[in-house]
């Protein structure tokens, strides 16, 4: 049997980019959207999303559940680590104090990073662990909606 990787890995990415966007992300492409979409007042909050195991069994499903709560950014953003490579980077200058990692959220106001959650806090641990880390960032730095 004889497989392509690169269209298995395509499929991969394709169907990481959609379970993101169907949670009611926007995808963040170029370092220009990212200084757009951060450049806005208020609250953000960037996903990094990536095609490792705890992206799409940890990251993904916890990115979606944790908007589903009285308190949110007012933006949700992404990214994603190893494909589009300037608009993560750019994102990254944001994450002033962090180190790259993905996949990752980064809750900013103003433009400024005010909460992390990194990939060792994510990867090993269970989905609503996450949704608890991040909704409690919410709590603290969001509006009710």
């Amino acid at each position: 049997m004889n497989i392509d990787f690169n269209l298995f890995m395509n499929d991969i990415v394709k169907q990481a980019r959609e379970e993101i966007k169907q949670a009611g992300y926007t995808e963040l492409t170029s370092s220009e959207e990212v200084d757009e979409a951060l450049s806005k007042k208020g609250t953000a909050l960037v996903m990094v999303n990536s095609v490792c195991g705890c992206a799409g069994g940890i990251a993904r499903p916890a990115a979606g559940y944790s908007v589903h709560y009285d308190k949110r950014p007012d933006q949700l953003l992404t990214v994603f680590a190893g494909q589009d490579k300037e608009a993560t980077a750019r994102a990254r200058e944001y994450f002033e104090g962090f180190p790259p990692s993905s996949p990752s959220f980064a809750l900013l106001k103003d433009g400024k990073i005010i909460k992390m959650v990194e990939r060792h806090e994510i990867e090993g641990h269970e989905p609503m662990e996450v949704v608890s880390k991040l909704q409690a960032a919410f709590d603290e730095h969001c509006e009710e909606m």
